[in-house]
Order: structure tokens, then C-alpha cells, then sequence
């Protein structure tokens, strides 16, 4: 079994509220988790106003679809035109059996 995590701070330009980050932040979450049926949620800078923290999780018995579906949603996000994309940490780790 893989597991592949990523962790992508997007930069949001514009918002004036924490309604508005809100908004966008779980719009994003929400076309993740439907799109890819992934984990994803903001799980950092919760009150910052023009920064949000997305953590997100595949899981697979394949490595190569795993390190494929993290690439896929990374340039998901990339192409969004609502924010942009600051720092992005990705990992995928190999569990063997139990």
C-alpha cells in the first residue's frame, strides 16, 4: 500500500474577509475530493485572510498511479485562477504488510 501526501500553501489576492477566503478555500476542497475522491482539507493559517494551507492524501496499491494522482491535482491547483500557489511538499511512503 502507498500513501502520497501533499501540503500547498496558496496565496489568495484580493479577499478582504475571512468569509471570502472560506469560500474559495473549501470550493477547491470540495472539487478536489469529488474530482480525484481524495482527503483534502486547510489545515494551516485558519485566520489568515490572504493564505491557506491545503493538505491532501491518496491512497493506492500502486506507487506509480499514487506519485501520477499528486501530480494531477497539483496542476488542478496550479490552474485555478483564484489564488497562487506558494510552497508545495509532496511525499509518498510505502507501507509493507502487516
Amino acid at each position: 500500500m502507498f500513501t502520497g501526501s501533499a501540503r500547498i500553501c496558496i496565496h489568495l489576492q484580493g479577499v478582504a474577509t475571512l468569509k471570502e477566503k472560506r469560500m474559495i478555500v473549501k470550493s477547491v476542497i470540495g472539487r478536489l475530493k469529488s474530482r480525484f475522491n481524495v482527503s483534502a482539507a486547510e489545515i494551516d493559517r485558519l485566520d489568515n485572510k490572504q493564505m491557506a494551507v491545503l493538505g491532501i492524501a491518496v491512497v493506492s496499491n500502486d506507487r506509480t498511479f499514487t506519485i501520477s494522482q499528486l501530480d494531477t491535482i497539483l496542476s488542478f491547483i496550479y490552474n485555478d485562477g483564484r489564488f497562487y500557489v506558494g510552497d508545495v511538499k509532496k511525499d509518498v511512503c510505502a507501507f509493507d504488510e502487516f
